[in-house]
């Protein structure tokens, strides 16, 4: 048995021959629970931490007995050694929260069926409903989408050019996926027959440095989805309000890079040409873009993912 003794807002040093199924050494620490520049008071506190605290079967399915792991790091990443214990959990199986360059982001291990199924049921998103992927890089998004349309010599734009002076930045683009993609990420369980031929993702590159911190560790892309007040359509961006009000329905983490402006990103459709807006957000519109935002179908709307 380990113990974190937390005063004021910080962590002192320890220890830990197992930490989260890791072996890590920590060394004195900023790492803080929550620091006093927040609304919520901070108790001193001793933490005690169990081998026994996080579960995993054979199948590296991730049960949690009890806490909030929640980390603070600063907006530039420059102490993205904090980030590694959230990492590891990452690849265990775990949900939590951090931020991006739009807004803060419930996310968990693309591979892990798991995660997926207990994402969805946190924020209650229904099967049929398409989720985002968080990438890192071109190359992830080659696996697992079909890419950009790079044209074909006919008069059809090679899109990726324009696209890649955009990105990492504020737009989720719509890609078909592709075989890579675990099922419960795009839309199945359902026999409508305005989904039967879609087999869509939406795709994000955050230009924010502790999510690419994150990724930049992954061996795989992180699912995504963004966070409301579970009564009110309207945008959650402080870690604490995220944490009392979510950390209870099952999340495992968060990592607080400090409050976040309520601006989503822009959704473009690229399955089409042109790529059509269906959410003007954080990313400008740009030239080769079509926005009706008055001949919006209902259709267009459901093919918003539950991304940010």
């Amino acid at each position: 048995m380990q113990t974190l003794c937390v005063s004021g807002d910080k962590l002192w040093r320890f220890d830990a021959h197992t930490f989260f199924g890791s072996r890590l050494s920590f060394p004195a620490t900023h790492l803080s629970f929550w620091p006093s520049r927040r609304r919520s008071p901070v108790v001193s506190m001793v933490v005690k931490r169990s081998p026994k605290r996080l579960k995993y079967t054979t199948a590296s399915r991730f049960t949690k007995e009890d806490g909030l792991v929640c980390i603070e790091v600063e907006p530039s990443a420059s102490d993205s050694w904090k980030l590694e214990p959230i990492v590891n959990l990452l690849k265990q199986g775990a949900v939590g929260v951090i931020p991006t360059d739009t807004l803060y982001a419930i996310v968990c291990d693309l591979r892990s069926h798991s995660a997926i199924e207990r994402l969805r049921r946190i924020k209650n998103i229904e099967a049929s409903k398409p989720l985002s992927i968080l990438c890192h890089s071109f190359r992830d998004i080659d696996k697992y989408t079909a890419g950009f349309p790079r044209g074909d010599g006919q008069g059809h734009a090679n899109l990726f050019k324009a696209v890649k002076h955009h990105l990492p930045g504020p737009y989720t683009f719509i890609l078909i996926a592709s075989k890579e993609l675990p099922k419960q990420c795009i839309r199945f369980g359902t026999s409508s027959a305005k989904y039967a031929s879609r087999k869509n993702v939406g795709v994000r590159m955050p230009d924010d440095a502790i999510c690419q911190a994150i990724l930049k560790e992954m061996d795989a892309p992180l699912i995504c989805t963004s966070i409301k007040f579970q009564k009110e359509d309207e945008w959650m961006i402080d870690p604490v309000i995220i944490a009392d009000t979510y950390g209870p329905e099952g999340l495992d983490f968060v990592v607080d890079g400090g409050v976040r402006v309520a601006d989503p990103s822009t959704v473009v459709d690229m399955t089409k040409m042109p790529p059509k807006v269906l959410r003007q957000g954080k990313g400008p519109i740009l030239h080769w873009m079509e926005f009706e935002d008055d001949q919006r179908t209902e259709i267009d709307n459901d093919l918003i993912p539950a991304g940010i």
